[in-house]
């Protein structure tokens, strides 16, 4: 009992003399724990909005679009099929809503609340059989348009007649993704008002959902019910698509941290193992004394690993707690208690297995040090440093060949020092390249398939009028006509979406980044996404159907393709059939440099009297925006990560030079010079490693953002490394703030007086 009570006196005397490098500890593992944590949380979340609503409204494993209602009881026979939800029939309508116009696509349901795929209502509340002006609306297009419970939902249809609705609730689904990611816009109605709204069964499809025993395994499922329907299938998608619809912007933000994470974890582990290794060498006089006090190996080794090991759990405990909140945050509010605590453990486990063993390492060469009070504290001798010589030859001045000299007297702490710095300045490129890679996206919106800032859809107007005006305003530098049809692959397993934007002769600006612009008829780029679910190459032909027809097109070109996980095929307009291209279904127009998008748009809207539907073309990149907050938060966590290595490595140096002081002062030395041997030694060291970081992240930054895009369906060629400005100035803060600390130390003690008693 006496031995823990003087340990503990120990530990908290010892605390008490280096309270701020502590809590640096602290701080430091905390900051990556909580990275981690938020980058699992939002990993899982990417497709736990969808597995909670899936699971809460028990929905369809695979959606059928088609011409006419199916024959339910043949596909409710279908091998795996255990519920059919539906048929529903469905009709695309228009939303006028303060002065816009959306597309939204109105499905008839009955009052009660079927047993698959049930939409959620969150507000408000279901429809009522003499809810004939009634309708529910998919709660993200609700929060996109601003629309509330009570709040008039006025829709036009094909013919062009007005019907006046009343919004009664809002309502989540698993049925689509979430808008604008996802169009058009879902809201559910009774049938009877369906009926009322579009009475003609032509201009409407019917939809009907399949919930299976194994949901893991649709394609047999697919395939039967493509046989099963042949001709009246137009489009048909699966329980993946919708989840990757409602995964896309918390999945990057979420590898992006991970990535941070666990680079982060690493320095993290070196700084942990630095401080301690500092430590023993510190305080090898202590060890020794306490040995001699009867002190065993195993003791000491508790003792230093507790008090050390014990920062590191504390900072453990104090992620664990910023990260769940952290997550609940970035979740817009989620609950705390609705989110998984399996993944964070995990990491709260794996985090405290490696900031132990990264204190337990030196504190085991520390329980090793002799019983001898008198331990002499001289660094190790030998020959000078390469660095050292080179200093010489080149005829630097005194003080400087000296730090060189004692930058390397320990090797392995210098070359540990080194890779500390050297991983967080790694990240923090890697950080900066991502911030220009999302720069580049908002000042070139070209680059990523973005060269038109408006579509323009004709709305009340004929098509030809609709491009008439579009083209006679001064800011307007080009017009293509485009329609976008869904398309079933080879297969006919499941939709992808043909873009026809521009003609053969005129095509629209894609970004193509390998191949070429196609340029004949029958010839389409493709994105990414696109050639990996196809298993084609830029050469190969593909055979697709649009509406019942065929449609082979020759892959010429990959393009950089943001929508759908780059499941598009893009295309001339007059390869697309008469009755997918005449009349377009928009123009989509790019404007001249320096045009303002909203002030075209407010001259069309009054040149039409607003007739015209203009829309405003979303940069993807605007929702990444927040990655640029990410950033600077993790660029503080490793500084702080690079400034515990720092410490100790200047701490390091003090203590191995201290009785040298009065040597130097001796031989001629100013109290300047002094300073400038200190803090040459250690300055050496984060040149080199700041120099070694930089360089290694701004050769990966490209690649990494590459893989990343090519993951995600987007397609490489997207990677941007920072700026030579930007790289420069970040080089020089760290090497200047890496001396800046070491220099008010090395200040105070060439000052100090040293005794001159020889060692």
């Amino acid at each position: 009992m006496s031995t823990l009570r003087a340990s503990a006196r120990w530990i908290r005397a010892d605390l008490r003399a280096r309270w701020g490098q502590a809590l640096l500890t602290v701080l430091v593992v905390a900051g990556i724990v909580t990275a981690l944590i938020t980058a699992a949380t939002l990993l899982e979340d990417g497709t736990n909005p969808w597995r909670r609503l899936f699971t809460e409204s028990r929905g369809a494993h695979v959606w059928i679009h088609t011409r006419n209602a199916p024959d339910v009881a043949a596909l409710s026979r279908l091998p795996g099929v255990v519920q059919v939800a539906g048929p529903y029939r469905t009709a695309p309508v228009t939303l006028a809503a303060d002065g816009r116009r959306s597309p939204v696509t109105l499905r008839g349901m009955e009052a009660r609340p079927p047993a698959v795929a049930a939409p959620l209502v969150r507000r408000g509340r279901w429809l009522r059989p003499d809810d004939a002006g009634g309708v529910v609306v998919e709660r993200s297009f609700a929060e996109a348009l601003g629309l509330r419970v009570g709040a008039p939902f006025t829709v036009t249809a094909l013919n062009g007649a007005s019907h006046p609705l009343t919004v009664l609730g809002l309502a989540d689904t698993a049925d689509q993704g979430f808008y604008p990611e996802t169009a058009p816009g879902l809201a559910w109605t009774l049938t009877s008002t369906l009926a009322g709204v579009e009475p003609a069964l032509g201009r409407s499809e019917s939809v009907t959902g399949l919930r299976l025993a194994d949901g893991e395994d649709t394609l047999p499922v697919v395939h039967g019910a493509a046989t099963l329907l042949g001709g009246q299938i137009q489009r048909m998608s699966t329980w993946r698509e919708v989840r990757a619809a409602m995964e896309l912007d918390n999945r990057l933000l979420g590898l992006l941290l991970a990535l941070f994470g666990v680079a982060g974890l690493v320095a993290a582990a070196l700084a942990v193992a630095n401080a301690v290794g500092g430590r023993v060498l510190t305080q090898t006089c202590d060890i020794a004394t306490l040995k001699s006090l009867g002190y065993t190996r195993g003791q000491v080794f508790g003792l230093l690993t507790a008090e050390h090991g014990g920062l590191g759990l504390l900072g453990v405990a104090a992620g664990l707690l910023c990260g769940r909140l952290a997550a609940s945050f970035a979740l817009d509010g989620v609950p705390v208690s609705t989110l998984s605590s399996l993944p964070p453990l995990a990491i709260a486990a794996g985090a405290a297995t490696v900031v132990l063993v990264a204190a337990a390492l030196p504190a085991w060469r520390g329980g090793r040090t002799p019983p001898i009070p008198a331990v002499p504290a001289a660094p190790p001798r030998g020959r000078l440093s390469r660095v050292a010589r080179l200093a010489l030859l080149v005829r630097l001045p005194p003080a400087l060949v000296l730090g060189a000299r004692d930058a390397f007297t320990r090797r392995v702490p210098a070359l540990l020092s080194i890779a500390g710095l050297a991983v967080p300045m790694m990240m923090i490129t890697i950080g900066l390249g991502c911030w220009a890679t999302l720069d580049d996206f908002l000042l070139h919106p070209e680059r990523v398939g973005q060269a038109a800032a408006l579509t323009v859809h004709p709305g009340r107007l004929p098509a030809e009028e609709a491009a008439r005006l579009a083209e006679a305003d001064p800011q307007v530098a080009a017009v293509y006509p485009g329609s976008e049809v869904s398309a079933l692959e080879p297969e006919q397993t499941r939709s992808v979406q043909a873009r026809a934007l521009g003609t053969s002769a005129t095509p629209y600006p894609f970004p193509v980044v390998e191949g070429r612009m196609f340029a004949a008829r029958g010839e389409a780029v493709a994105g990414q996404g696109l050639l990996d679910l196809l298993g084609v190459r830029i050469g190969d032909r593909v055979r697709m159907t649009v509406g019942g027809t065929p449609l082979i097109v020759r892959i010429v070109g990959r393009v950089l393709e943001p929508d759908h996980d780059g499941e598009v095929l893009s295309l001339g307009l007059d390869s697309l059939a008469a009755k997918d291209a005449v009349p377009p279904q928009f123009y989509g127009l790019v404007l001249r440099p320096g045009a303002d998008p909203e002030e075209v748009r407010a001259r069309l809207l009054t040149a039409s009297d607003e007739a015209l539907e203009v829309r405003r073309v979303v940069n993807p990149a605007e929702r990444l925006v927040v990655i640029r907050g990410v950033i600077v938060a993790l660029i503080v966590v490793l500084s702080l990560l690079g400034l515990a290595n720092l410490l100790t490595a200047s701490a390091l140096g003090l203590r191995d030079h201290a009785l040298d002081l009065a040597v130097l002062k001796a031989v001629g030395l100013t109290p300047r010079q002094v300073t400038a041997t200190l803090v040459a030694g250690t300055g050496l060291l984060a040149v080199l490693g700041v120099g070694a970081g930089a360089a290694a992240g701004a050769w990966l930054v490209g690649g990494l953002i590459d893989l990343q895009g090519r993951g995600s369906g987007f397609g490489a060629g997207i990677g941007r490394a920072p700026s030579a400005l930007t790289m420069a100035v970040a080089v020089s803060a760290a090497i200047g703030a890496a001396l800046l600390v070491t220099v008010i130390p090395a200040r105070r003690a060439a000052r100090a007086q040293v005794p001159t008693t020889p060692r």
